[in-house]
């Protein structure tokens, strides 16, 4: 059977969104244009008038959101030309410039955050955060609180930019080491209850740099993890607060080989309950709830304006009217992969209006439960193998060889369990698995009407879906990690079967949707891989089945391809041990040999190999099946291609662990058609 490992969680390089860049025509002339841009803003930085250096970087922070003018800007110098900036005399030019060099980073990709590395942007990026932190202090005096740009804006944008960099540069987290960056974080990371949104931006960085980071993990010390378990031990009920909370307990987690085990015991304890808090929170509830408070405030404050304009005395801010979010990307000028979103275009900072207070929870919410989620796949995550290739390997190389050449198809379906007995009991006193499953679901509808009907809350949908794809990855791993009794028995398998079955077959849409489908197919494919040791009846009907793997196979994704195939070997292979179920047989046999015979990737058609020797290795079924549908003739067929692309393409495509696998499956054809022709012969 195709081998399922539960994966690692690794935030990619930049939102999950992606950078979708506005479509736009190379042409000479917009070329030129974009060109003469980037020499007219640059050339601004220079100038004298502390003004005309602001509306500089300002404007490179609006234009390096188009990608295509990003090279321009690079060709010219740009970064080494605004990095001095981030310690010019005026704080208005700190925080603007800080500004276009994250948004920079954000939209560049993580080539041109390498880029930026290299031409030595954390050494301003450095000095400035120190000046700043040293700064905190003076924020009170009668001075600093005239300033409409305080010390902690400027603050906020470096940090954010601090974590850009180090999410897509090794090297920038190897200066963060040894530039003693943590400190600074940490005191950002206290501002919590003076300065909310600053703190969160740390909490993130924190949790990127410490992640995987040895260095930074013996060189911590017990105030690092006082600081960390204060934060964890408040009690603030609003969803900023419970973000926070999160965070601080990803970094905690990070971090735990640096205590002791009965710290560790402790640690684990306060983690787990400060995800099972967040998690339970019920997202359908509380953002139509957000949304009716902002409306009352907003109306009441539209009213309290309009008679303040009677006596020439209204206040300055902004409108009680719908503000246009722009939604492109969560990263440029917000938070990476979670956080916060662009604003109206006429505002150059492009980050959610401040006094879209109930907007900002309904965010945070939603970004605490998909980060809680993304911890917990970490946790019940076995460090080996490596976690980069498990989407994409079958499991040729684990299965047993018996006398007659053939693979064991009764060995172990699936990994061992990688969960200690004390973090197994934790998740389990938690309510951790009831609590991703639930996860799981679609949004309600009236929360997708909600959101779907007013703008600026329109953000909120692609942060709801992320949630759900989390959940589903998250409960992959639960169900390679946990045993079955954990897991409810067979019951609670079965009730997790029919909810799978229902996500999978609520609309066609949703099987066009590559994220869910790839978290979708890896929880499915553990379940039933489960369902089938335990001999318990699997939940879809044949028509059911290829209709969801013929959407699966066709997807670009080849993680998806790999599992829907690994689904069809693992049904195929249960089918085989009944009666009457020759004809399902055959749909899945010619469904494999199609893939098998056309997919241009050696690992999905060594998949779709893989697959079929578990379908046609055994029963008296699986041998009728095979000899209608020509089986043994087809392998003689495709043999000798698959062997001349394995030599071919091989080493120049695929790692050494796929190599190993399709080596194995090469081996296992030859025997596979022995195995038949001695069937041929009887």
């Amino acid at each position: 059977m195709g081998k399922t490992k539960n994966t690692k969680f690794k935030r990619p390089p930049f939102s999950p969104d992606g950078l979708a860049a506005t479509p736009v025509k190379q042409g000479v002339e917009e070329s030129e244009d974009e060109d003469s841009t980037a020499v007219e803003l640059l050339d601004k930085l220079q100038s004298p008038s502390a003004d005309v250096r602001e509306y500089a970087c300002a404007s490179i922070s609006r234009v390096v959101q188009q990608s295509q003018a990003i090279p321009g800007f690079l060709q010219r110098d740009a970064v080494r030309k605004i990095g001095p900036l981030l310690l010019d005399r005026s704080l208005v030019v700190r925080e603007t410039a800080a500004g276009a060099l994250r948004n920079l980073s954000a939209c560049g990709g993580p080539e041109v955050c390498e880029d930026m590395v290299r031409q030595d942007v954390l050494t301003s990026l450095s000095a400035v955060l120190r000046e700043c932190c040293a700064g905190f202090d003076v924020m009170t005096s009668p001075v600093m609180k005239g300033q409409k740009h305080t010390v902690e804006d400027i603050t906020n944008e470096a940090v954010n930019l601090l974590w850009n960099l180090c999410e897509s540069s090794s090297t920038a987290v190897s200066v963060f080491n040894k530039s003693g960056l943590l400190d600074i974080l940490l005191r950002c990371l206290q501002r919590h209850p003076q300065n909310m949104e600053l703190a969160i931006s740390a909490a993130h960085c924190l949790h990127t740099v410490t992640e995987e980071n040895s260095e930074l993990v013996r060189s911590v010390n017990a105030g690092v993890f006082g600081i960390l378990d204060n934060i964890l031990s408040t009690t603030h009920t609003s969803m900023e607060y419970t973000l926070l909370r999160t965070l601080a307990a990803g970094s905690l987690w990070n971090l735990k080989s640096s205590l002791s085990s009965a710290q560790q015991s402790q640690t684990l304890t306060a983690l787990a309950a400060t995800l099972s808090h967040c998690l339970i929170l019920d997202a359908g509830v509380l953002i139509p709830e957000l949304w009716q408070a902002e409306s009352a405030r907003l109306s009441k404050e539209t009213t309290s304006a309009t008679e303040s304009d009677h006596t020439d005395e209204r206040p300055a801010g902004h409108k009680a009217e719908e503000m246009e979010v722009d939604v492109r990307d969560e990263k440029i000028n917000g938070r990476k992969p979670k956080g916060q979103m662009s604003k109206t275009k006429s505002d150059i900072s492009d980050l959610l209006p401040r006094d879209r207070l109930e907007l900002r929870e309904a965010k945070a919410l939603l970004s605490a439960q998909q980060t809680s989620l993304e911890i917990i796949v970490n946790m019940c995550c076995s460090d080996e193998p490596s976690d980069d290739e498990w989407e994409e390997m079958s499991s040729s190389d684990e299965s047993e060889v018996c006398a007659d050449g053939m693979p064991d198809t009764n060995s172990s379906l699936f990994s061992p369990l990688c969960l200690s007995a004390e973090l197994h009991t934790i998740l389990l006193n938690h309510s951790i698995p009831q609590q991703v499953l639930k996860k799981a679901e679609f949004p309600s509808a009236a929360v997708l009407e909600l959101c779907n009907k007013y703008p600026a809350w329109k953000c909120l949908l692609k942060k709801m879906h992320r949630v759900q794809c989390r959940a589903l990855t998250c409960l992959h791993n639960i169900l390679s990690s946990m045993d079955t009794e954990s897991l409810g028995g067979v019951s609670g398998l079965q009730a997790v079967a029919l909810q799978l079955s229902t996500l999978v077959f609520s609309s066609a849409e949703v099987l066009k949707d590559e994220e869910f489908l790839e978290a979708v197919t890896s929880a499915l494919r553990s379940l039933l891989q489960i369902m089938a040791t335990k001999n318990i009846p699997q939940c879809m009907t044949p028509h059911q089945l290829m209709s969801f793997c013929e959407a699966a196979t066709s997807c670009e994704l080849v993680s998806v391809r790999v599992n829907a195939l690994a689904i069809l070997g693992i049904t195929g292979s249960s089918l085989a041990k009944e009666k009457n179920t020759e004809d399902t047989l055959r749909l899945i046999g010619n469904a494999l040999l199609n893939v098998a015979t056309k997919d241009t990737n050696l690992v999905v058609s060594g998949e779709a190999l893989d697959a079929l020797f578990d379908v046609f290795a055994d029963g008296d079924e699986a041998e009728t099946a095979g000899k209608n549908i020509n089986l043994l003739s087809s392998l003689k067929a495709l043999q000798p291609g698959f062997r001349a692309k394995l030599r071919k393409e091989g080493r120049g495509q695929y790692s050494p662990d796929q190599l190993c696998v399709l080596d194995n499956i090469r081996t296992n054809l030859k025997r596979f058609i022995g195995y038949l022709e001695n069937l041929q012969r009887k």
